[in-house]
């Protein structure tokens, strides 16, 4: 079962694409201004636009990390999700945008950058760093996700750190092999169209992976319920107890990565007095943080099965 990030593991993968994308962006702003590429200057904006995602990112897990108050009784976890939907908008308009803005622009007066070894090397060096970053956030996910499906374990997991990170660096090096291969075109076919259409497909690549990062956000954002694993684990736990006649339904919400929020709608033995139900809702309550640590909250309800049935009839009569 994919299991829920740890915070040390989260902040190293960002802190190595943060301090990787930033030398880069410098790089790559110094390299597009002497050549003239319009490639380059798409690579840059990129490296430029993920260094502050991932201060955004760092951000959010500090805000998320606050403890309840009374505005916020349920904590600030979800403050996560939407600074991660923030990083796929900025993708999404400033470096998707940007670079085909630029890219257009380039087509529609094409001209050959100049010094084209200043670019083979700036992305060169590129592709190393961007290689080194990436291969710890595949490694940190990897670890995380086990025997689950990379696209499974992106959809399900509850943590959008690295996966977003992942995903931001696997864009990078995509697009570091397209302003590579467009460079090189222009240089060998004199065709400096080239340079403008590679950062249109820059762009491209930028749009798509903002798209995945923001459909992926929005889910978690609204509020996800645990994983089906999760919530078998948590109806037996409450089945178990001989007080228990009946689970009738158990809901369960996302508050932040290592944050769930569990109602239970219980029919308990119709001979146990108020005293007893207390009692047994102590229990089945310390018993399901135990087995499930990641549950903060847990809000029991007593209904009797019938009543539990007619007012699921009543909501479904009502839409």
């Amino acid at each position: 079962m994919l299991g829920v990030m740890d915070a040390h593991g989260s902040k190293k993968v960002i802190f190595a694409a943060l301090a990787g994308n930033g030398l880069i962006a410098i790089t790559k702003f110094s390299a597009a201004a002497y050549t003239g590429s319009s490639a380059m200057f798409s690579e840059a904006v990129h490296s430029l636009v993920d260094t502050g995602n991932q201060g955004l990112i760092l951000y959010g897990m500090k805000r998320a990390s606050r403890p309840p108050d009374v505005r916020h009784p349920f904590g600030y976890g979800p403050e996560l999700y939407f600074w991660t939907f923030v990083v796929a908008i900025l993708i999404f308009g400033v470096g998707a945008g940007v670079s085909i803005y630029e890219g257009v622009s380039k087509v529609q007066h094409p001209h050959a950058p100049t010094n084209p070894m200043i670019n083979y090397i700036v992305l060169g060096l590129a592709m190393i760093f961007e290689g080194v970053a990436w291969w710890i956030a595949f490694k940190e996910f990897n670890k995380r996700r086990g025997p689950v499906p990379f696209f499974r374990a992106v959809r399900i997991s509850k943590d959008p750190t690295v996966f977003t990170v992942l995903f931001e660096d696997s864009a990078a090096m995509l697009g570091l092999i397209v302003a590579f291969v467009g460079i090189f075109l222009v240089d060998v076919l004199d065709m400096p169209v080239l340079d403008g259409v590679a950062s249109i497909l820059i762009g491209v690549i930028l749009a798509g992976t903002a798209a995945v990062l923001a459909y992926e956000s929005k889910g978690l954002l609204i509020g996800e319920g645990a994983l089906p694993e999760t919530v078998e684990s948590i109806r037996r736990q409450a089945r178990a107890h001989q007080q228990v006649q009946r689970v009738n339904e158990v809901l369960t919400m996302h508050l932040g990565p290592s944050e769930i929020l569990v109602n239970l709608s219980l029919d308990f033995e119709p001979k146990m007095d108020a005293e007893d139900i207390e009692n047994a809702i102590f229990e089945i309550e310390r018993d399901i943080k135990a087995r499930n640590p990641e549950v903060s909250r847990i809000f029991v309800e007593a209904q009797d099965w019938a009543a539990h049935r007619r007012e699921r009839r009543r909501d479904e009569a009502c839409g």
